[in-house]
């Protein structure tokens, strides 16, 4: 039986606005075992992506407890939280989240710098990785001289660079052309399928995420469905 690597228990999310209380999560519950390929899907609106941040310690429950390999984060400091980012969560955002005066090797290696690894074997890794995702000739150039789909493969080797356990995307491909989507989709399935990191994609398209193992569906802050597919394996 697999580990639970990822838990909530009755989270919830609310926002103070000018007196206004709004909900953002209402008690949602959730297990995700080590290795799942799990889409998380809802309208705009719904609370996917406060679900994702909270999920990768970007943000923190109002009330609820969140649980990472077992061990409770929904208390932790932002200090403490931000560790556990750097060692076990790798992120691909919609927007890339590049550096634009660094080239893609630079922008690769920054997670391994932040962790003390030397010039050298940060590098190293990086090329590694950028080669693994089809960038191998791309390695010296800038974020602004290479195409949208390029630089979320950049973001991609970026997430994997520090080996995290769990890979979490939200909408990967919501700034790219159908094409270049298609080809990320794939290219994070592949890896995957490799590597049997766990994936979790927030996604509004129902078409790429039918091809999860794992659908999870998110509406008005609460979880209206949780389908395993029939037609994959549990991993």
């Amino acid at each position: 039986m697999k580990k639970t690597i990822l838990e909530t228990k009755d989270v919830w999310k609310i926002y103070f606005m000018k007196g206004v209380e709004t909900y953002a999560l209402r008690g949602v519950n959730i297990k995700i075992e080590e290795g799942q390929y799990v889409a998380i899907v809802g309208p705009s609106g719904s609370g996917k992506s406060t679900l994702m941040h909270i999920l990768g310690c970007l943000d923190s429950p109002t009330k609820g407890k969140v649980f990472i390999d077992g061990k409770d984060v929904s208390k932790l400091t932002d200090d403490e939280l931000a560790l556990i980012r750097r060692k076990k969560i790798g992120f691909v955002f919609q927007a890339y989240n590049l550096i634009n005066s660094l080239t893609a090797l630079e922008n690769v290696a920054l997670p391994m710098r932040f962790n003390g690894y030397s010039k050298s074997e940060a590098f190293k890794k990086a090329k590694e990785l950028l080669t693994k995702v089809g960038l191998e000739k791309r390695i010296m150039h800038k974020p602004n001289e290479i195409s949208g789909g390029e630089q979320q493969r950049v973001a991609i080797a970026r997430a994997l660079v520090n080996d995290p356990e769990i890979i979490l995307a939200d909408e990967p491909t919501g700034n790219l052309d159908t094409k270049s989507g298609k080809e990320i989709f794939e290219l994070l399935e592949t890896l995957h399928s490799k590597t049997k990191k766990t994936l979790i994609i927030v996604t509004h398209d129902l078409n790429l995420a039918s091809r999860a193992h794992r659908e999870i569906r998110i509406k008005d802050g609460q979880i209206v469905g949780d389908y395993v597919r029939s037609s994959h394996k549990k991993p």
